[in-house]
């Protein structure tokens, strides 16, 4: 029984130690800080995932890099081949004469 009594002794012991480690440490971070660390945090997680994903379909991240290149560059292009880039814009109703 003794025995028993001593490692009951020390568990609680260990449990006051550990609440008094989590008060120190909350009066040392604020909620602020806390909730910025959890969000740094996630947003790592979320790019490791990212690269992790990014590397397993390099030809689809390449496809899709490819197609927003295209986007951006659809007037030079379109310029290239001899077409007006604005000619789907709404003339119309910028002539009304027309």
């Amino acid at each position: 029984m003794l025995e028993d009594k001593y490692m009951r002794d020390s568990a609680r012991a260990l449990v006051e130690a550990d609440i008094e480690h989590l008060k120190s440490d909350f009066a040392h971070k604020g909620l602020g800080e806390r909730a910025i660390e959890r969000v740094r945090e996630g947003a790592t997680d979320l790019y490791e995932e990212a690269a992790d994903m990014a590397g397993d379909n390099k030809g689809a991240l390449a496809a899709l890099i490819a197609a927003i290149v295209v986007w951006f560059a659809r007037n030079p292009i379109m310029e290239l081949f001899g077409r007006d880039p604005n000619e789907g814009d709404d003339a119309a109703t910028e002539n009304p004469e027309r």
